[in-house]
């Protein structure tokens, strides 16, 4: 018999750590998933994120360390676990002559239960599109689609890797609909994302890694509430000469943390910079003082509130499509 899914943290990794050769991917790291929690592991590539993730499917074996899911051992019953799971990949490949039915009734036929295609074309909302072929769909149809194989064998865990990449925006949004659907049916899900308006919108909780190492864990509100609880405020140089730009926002950021202590972070981005204010009457006055001092204009400076994007560039000192 299967162990119960409510009796296990759904992913429960234990000090799992991946080497290849001499470059350790996965510095022991450790990580649950709770049954009906959406998590979203996000950080710079080649932080770790995708090796984790490649061990979380059983793509992967650690090199040590201890992975179960459902409460079952990865390496002793590996089968009996993905064919409770469901992969969305980040590039699918699928014969693009086969239709949106004939697409689902192949992938129906490898699992033992599957649910019926026709209802999984008309969850994706595709009813219309059932005899379409594949080559003939725009990228959200084909996302869909995809959606609806990996979902096939009705999962419990599933498990989405870049799931809107290359989507326009009403696309996005029409995936991350069905998503949060599948959150009110109590399905699992470990999100790798780019985007972190997707990982706002769907996460129950969020994971950062750098250098392959968990850094930072929380939900959305306690994250921004520990690292970036304040405003942030923005500004630019009024010059796009690179040498410029390299050479003096620096300086400026170190007159301002010399002569000012009225901000807790600040990141070059660029030709601009982000600086976390608790005092941001204060800070806009430094801000000008010193780039007067410096007789250095300012193009643009603006203050917004906190979000998980300041989060992650503070913790991580980088954009996150930055290798």
């Amino acid at each position: 018999m299967l162990p119960s899914i409510s009796r296990f943290p759904v992913v429960d990794a234990q000090s799992l750590t991946k080497k290849f050769g001499t470059l350790t991917a996965v510095d022991n790291i450790s990580l649950k998933l709770e049954p009906g929690e959406c998590l979203a592991i996000l950080g710079p590539n080649g932080a770790g994120k995708t090796t984790t993730v490649e061990m979380l499917e059983g793509l992967l074996t650690p090199t040590s360390g201890h992975l179960k899911v459902f409460g079952m051992d990865m390496q002793k019953q590996r089968s009996e676990i993905l064919e409770r799971v469901g992969v969305l990949l980040q590039e699918t490949n699928m014969y693009k002559r086969y239709t949106v039915k004939e697409t689902l009734q192949l992938f129906s036929s490898f699992y033992k239960n599957p649910d019926d295609p026709l209802a999984i074309i008309d969850r994706m909302n595709l009813k219309d599109k059932t005899n379409v072929q594949l080559k003939n769909l725009s990228g959200g149809q084909k996302q869909r689609v995809y959606l609806g194989a990996c979902l096939i064998n009705n999962p419990e865990l599933i498990f989405l890797d870049e799931p809107t990449t290359g989507l326009d925006p009403q696309s996005r949004r029409s995936i991350w609909d069905l998503l949060n659907a599948l959150k009110s049916h109590h399905k699992s899900m470990i999100l790798t994302t780019h985007y972190m308006e997707e990982a706002e919108k769907l996460a129950d909780r969020i994971i950062i890694f750098d250098h392959g190492k968990i850094i930072a864990e929380g939900t959305l509100n306690h994250l921004i509430a520990l690292h970036c609880d304040g405003q942030v405020i923005t500004f630019s140089l009024a010059t796009n000469h690179k040498q410029i730009l390299s050479d003096e926002l620096p300086k400026v950021l170190t007159s301002l943390k010399s002569e000012h202590q009225v901000f807790s972070s600040a990141v070059p981005i660029g030709n601009r910079v982000e600086i976390v204010a608790h005092s941001t009457s204060s800070m806009i006055t430094a801000i000008l003082e010193t780039l007067k001092k410096h007789n250095y204009e300012v193009h643009e400076l603006n203050m917004r509130s906190g979000s998980l994007e300041d989060v992650f560039i503070k913790l991580t000192g980088r954009s996150i499509r930055d290798a």
